[in-house]
């Protein structure tokens, strides 16, 4: 069996002490998923055009990068996917508000970082940014397994 290759770009906007996050549904679990803004590159975009859209697509925010925070990659054994997350700083002004109707995106917020460990329910989210934020030093993060199936609506 063949593995897929999937290249994840989110990003990471902070403000005071408190990260902007969203959550997303997919087709086969139950209730949203939180996460950092972000989603898949579609080629030919690079990661921080796939970033960028990104955040446009789910908080209606304009955001410009400023740097790299960390690599984060896992493999799902289930669907034989590979994903690779790239994580980066991002800029920008104004509230965040879900577009009207998306099907993917249904809600967002800031949340301190006291409360990322509860609210990022998924280890292979969960544990790269809290380790980043702990030491940023730490730039790359791998598991062997995602401990998660993500079904993706397209």
């Amino acid at each position: 069996m063949g593995w897929r290759r999937i290249h994840l770009s989110t990003g990471i906007l902070e403000r005071g002490a408190r990260l902007l996050l969203v959550a997303s549904r997919y087709p086969n679990q139950r209730d949203p998923l939180w996460n950092l803004p972000g989603g898949r590159q579609e080629p030919p975009e690079g990661l921080e055009g796939a970033v960028i859209r990104e955040f446009a697509e789910e908080t209606s925010l304009v955001v410009r990068v400023v740097r790299l925070a960390y690599v984060a990659e896992s493999f799902d054994a289930g669907s034989a996917t590979q994903f690779t997350n790239f994580a980066f700083h991002v800029e920008g002004r104004g509230e965040p508000r879900v577009p009207p109707g998306d099907a993917h995106a249904v809600d967002c917020g800031w949340f301190g970082r006291a409360e990322l460990a509860a609210r990022l329910s998924v280890g292979v989210v969960r544990e790269p940014l809290l380790g980043y934020l702990a030491d940023p030093r730490r730039q790359y993060f791998g598991y062997a397994d995602a401990g998660i199936t993500i079904e993706f609506a397209d």
